[in-house]
């Protein structure tokens, strides 16, 4: 039996999953809210293996170093994370990495995931990590699409199109949920769209 792997990742309306430098949203573009933050830590606390690219692993280590124990950046499922071990998907990253359980494994993204589907004997779950996670739909190995969407349109200043540039999937939606009052929480099961004859 394979691991379910779960692509996780946080977007505004209008599709983009963060904000260019001019922007002046703030972490969770301001909206986040105590329902937001005890679920996501809630879907932190089973036994799962992470899985990021090396892009969003270097930001959420610059990110995490450069933060204080009061700033949102720590928020408890954030540290909870830190915690899991963690793939790290790189054919450049070496360690020692300032993370406490993380492993860069090198080699063609969709090789190795699948490999981790088969071996792990628990789940997988990545945040963020946009191509990888585009490539790793493509090829069929993301069981769950989990897209949690923030009240805001960010047409002038949102960047990191999230889904920009993927192939054509079908979704079945799995489950919903609305957190903070307006917060949406989707989660699809994505098929690869096949044209018809």
């Amino acid at each position: 039996m394979t691991a379910d792997y779960t692509f996780d990742v946080f977007s505004s309306l209008d599709g983009f999953g963060s904000y260019g430098g001019d922007g002046d949203w703030g972490g969770y573009w301001g909206k986040q809210g105590p329902e937001l933050l005890d679920h996501r830590l809630a879907s932190f606390e089973t036994e799962q293996r992470i899985v990021l690219g090396a892009t969003t692993f270097a930001e959420f280590v610059q990110m995490l170093a450069g933060s204080t124990a009061e700033s949102e950046v720590r928020d408890p499922w954030v540290a909870r994370m830190r915690e899991l071990p963690t793939t790290v998907l790189s054919s450049t990253l070496a360690g020692p990495l300032d993370w406490p359980d993380a492993t860069v494994v090198s080699g063609d993204a969709v090789e190795v995931v699948a490999r981790l589907k088969e071996e792990s004997g628990v789940p997988l779950r990545s945040h963020g990590s946009l191509s990888l996670n585009r490539a790793l739909m493509a090829a069929g190995l993301v069981d769950r699409l989990q897209v949690t969407i923030f009240p805001v349109v960010t047409g002038r200043t949102g960047t990191n199109p999230v889904l920009g540039g993927a192939a054509d999937f079908d979704l079945e939606l799995l489950d919903h949920r609305t957190l903070d009052g307006d917060i949406q929480e989707l989660v699809y099961r994505p098929t690869l769209h096949r044209t018809r004859p």
